[in-house]
C-alpha cells in the first residue's frame, strides 16, 4: 500500500496500524452491531454531508414555526435549530435525529414531537487508496457498499492482497473495518451488508 494511504489511514483512526500485513487494531466485519440490511434502505437511510432535511416540531395545540423546517446537512456534518443551537445529523438515520432533538427540546417546548424527512439525498464521497486501478476520491449511490466502490476504483490490481481490505471510518468514534474480497463477492452476509458513509476511507493493501 502506498506510504500516504498509510499516513491518512492512521491520521484518521488515530489507532496503530502495525506492519502493512496485519489487520491488528482492525475490526472484523461481522463483529459490527449495526449493519444495515440493503433491503430495508429506505427505512434505515443514513443521513449523509448536503442531504436535504424536512425538520418539522408539533406541540400538543400546534407545529411550532420557530423550529421547523427546511435545512441541508453542513461539511462538517451537523444542522443548526433553534434553541439547540447545532447538532450531529451525519451518520444518524432520520428516527435517531428525530429522537435526538426531541430530547434536546424538551427543556425548552413542551411536549415536543419531532419528525425528520430526508427530502434530497446527495451522492456520498468516498476515498479509496492502495492497490486499486484508480485511487483516489469517487462518488457513489447512498447506501452503496464496499464492492461498490472498489468497482468504481476499476477494481483490484494484481498486487492486492484480497485479505487486506479496509474501511477506515471517522465518526462517530473512529474504527478500522476489517473485510476480505471472498466476503465481499458472496451476496449474503455482514460484508455484503455494510452500507458505506460520507468520509469513509477504503484502503486495499
Amino acid at each position: 500500500m502506498l506510504p500516504c494511504a498509510i499516513a491518512l489511514a492512521s491520521c484518521l483512526t488515530g489507532l496503530s496500524t502495525g506492519c502493512a500485513g496485519s489487520s491488528q487494531g482492525a475490526i472484523e466485519v461481522d463483529q459490527l452491531k449495526d449493519i444495515q440490511d440493503p433491503s430495508s434502505a429506505s427505512r434505515e437511510y443514513v443521513i449523509g454531508i448536503g442531504d436535504v432535511l424536512s425538520i418539522q416540531v408539533y406541540t400538543p395545540d400546534q407545529r411550532d414555526e420557530r423550529v421547523s423546517g427546511r435545512m441541508s446537512v453542513r461539511s462538517d456534518g451537523r444542522i443548526s435549530i433553534q434553541f439547540l443551537n447545532e447538532i450531529e445529523a451525519a451518520g444518524k438515520t432520520a428516527l435517531k435525529l428525530a429522537g435526538d432533538i426531541e430530547e434536546g427540546l424538551k427543556s425548552q417546548i413542551k411536549q415536543p414531537v419531532v419528525s425528520v424527512t430526508v427530502e434530497v439525498s446527495s451522492p456520498i464521497s468516498i476515498s479509496v487508496l492502495g492497490e486499486v486501478s484508480k485511487p483516489g476520491v469517487t462518488s457513489l449511490p447512498p447506501n452503496a457498499g464496499v464492492a461498490d466502490a472498489l468497482a468504481a476504483a476499476g477494481g483490484l490490481t494484481q498486487f492486492a492482497h484480497k485479505n487486506r481490505i479496509y474501511v477506515v471510518r471517522p465518526r462517530p468514534q473512529p474504527q478500522r473495518i476489517h473485510f476480505t474480497y471472498e466476503a465481499l463477492t458472496k451476496r449474503v452476509g455482514p460484508a455484503s451488508q455494510f452500507r458505506l458513509q460520507p468520509g469513509d476511507v477504503l484502503i486495499v493493501e
